[in-house]
């Protein structure tokens, strides 16, 4: 269930930033742009993106396991194997989500975009 509302929130952020970028994709291909150009654009950014907030979360999820583990019973302080698990598996899912909207801002008729604004 977390992980479908993760995706689903990704999707939206994403399909909002690329909707609001419109005009530059579509100059970006009106210039000459080829669609594999511009989705390893868009990808690569959401993959920054999405790495930067891992590690953030990855920081945050070590600062308060010591707390959480005074708190539980046996709770490991740091499990290497579920945080790296969790971790690809929301870049994974990130990318998917990222996927569509990324897809589709890469098929943009140029003309269009240009009208856009």
């Amino acid at each position: 269930m977390a992980l479908t509302l993760a995706a689903t929130g990704i999707y939206g952020v994403f399909a909002y930033s690329f909707s609001q970028r419109t005009h530059e994709i579509g100059i970006r291909i009106a210039l000459g742009a080829r669609q594999e150009e511009l989705l390893k654009l868009v990808l690569g950014q959401c993959l920054r993106l999405v790495l930067l907030a891992v590690a953030i979360g990855l920081a945050a999820s070590a600062m308060l396991t010591r707390f959480i583990a005074t708190l539980l019973y046996e709770v490991k302080q740091i499990d290497p194997f579920v945080w790296t698990g969790v971790s690809v598996i929301l870049v994974g899912i990130a990318l998917t989500a990222a996927f569509g909207p990324a897809w589709r801002a890469s098929r943009i008729d140029p003309v269009i975009a240009l009208k856009f604004e």
